[in-house]
């Protein structure tokens, strides 16, 4: 059985990933060759056309219906679209990440040159809504180096092609995992900055209401605010139109405290997961409904 696993692994690795990378960058040198606006109206095409059929649309549509049940049928099938148009889109852009932030508003720069000038450690929290990576941009765009917690892709090809793409961003990118832990420790420990994408289930995170429902909410963007005195600072990128876009950046939150360490930080999290469905509720077309949000 070992071996047969063994085999498994090595032939995902060596034979399947392979062949998975070949249309994806055959399709990412495409989008790099194409002008900006014609390779993100290609993206959305190509996103609505096929990104309703496929398997994970069910979840999608689960999720739909969990969070939205007022809506009608029609009206969640066509947030479902534009999600899938949006998703697309955030694809096609990847190569073109210098010229959509040229094209992007900003809303509260001066907050984040703030934080720079202070020298106040600072966590960024934000979510998949719109092109999210500009949310990146509006830090180190602003004189803020910033360090960003992701997912690195299973297929190494996939992983490559995104990590060249984002290096004009600036920013120091680091995987989930123990090694990125460490990274966002001595970057808050040195008063640097870190931004998190808190949009996702963590199976062993805290239940927290999101969109009227407990959902499995990772805490350690409170956890470490509380610990290392960090301004907590909400940024969302929206999509207005097209290839144009909005960063909004607020003010950072009101932590406040009760000397109860658990009772604070799900506070907190209720707090941030209450202005995360705000944004959602304002762009559902705009936001990642794939993921597995609640408990099944």
């Amino acid at each position: 059985m070992a071996r047969r696993t063994e085999t498994a692994r090595w032939l995902r690795r060596h034979v399947g990933y392979p062949l998975e990378a070949i249309p994806l960058l055959t399709i990412h040198t495409l989008f790099r060759l194409l002008p900006l606006d014609v390779a993100s109206r290609l993206g959305g095409w190509l996103g609505r056309t096929i990104g309703p059929r496929l398997a994970a649309s069910r979840k999608a549509r689960r999720n739909l219906e969990r969070a939205l049940p007022e809506l009608t049928p029609e009206r969640r099938e066509s947030i479902l679209v534009g999600m899938w148009d949006n998703l697309g889109r955030v694809f096609a852009e990847y190569p073109h990440l210098d010229e959509i932030w040229r094209r992007t508003e900003v809303v509260g720069a001066d907050i984040v040159r703030g934080l720079a000038a202070a020298k106040t450690p600072a966590l960024f929290f934000s979510a998949h809504i719109g092109n999210w990576e500009l949310n990146l941009m509006g830090a180190t765009r602003n004189g803020l180096p910033v360090t960003a917690v992701y997912r690195r892709p299973n297929n190494p090809a996939a992983s490559r092609m995104i990590d060249r793409s984002r290096s004009v961003i600036g920013s120091k990118l680091v995987p989930k995992g123990r090694d990125g832990a460490k990274e966002v420790l001595a970057t808050l420990r040195n008063r640097g900055a870190v931004c998190m994408l808190v949009d996702q289930k963590m199976n062993d995170g805290i239940p927290v209401p999101f969109f009227g429902r407990d959902a499995m909410t990772a805490p350690a963007i409170a956890q470490l605010a509380y610990r290392y005195d960090c301004a907590v600072v909400p940024a969302v990128v929206e999509r207005v139109e097209g290839t144009r876009f909005r960063l909004t950046i607020s003010p950072p939150l009101e932590l406040g405290g009760t000397g109860d360490k658990e009772a604070d930080v799900r506070s907190v999290m209720s707090h941030i997961n209450g202005m995360i469905e705000d944004w959602v509720r304002a762009r559902p077309e705009q936001w990642l409904w794939l993921h597995r949000r609640w408990p099944d």
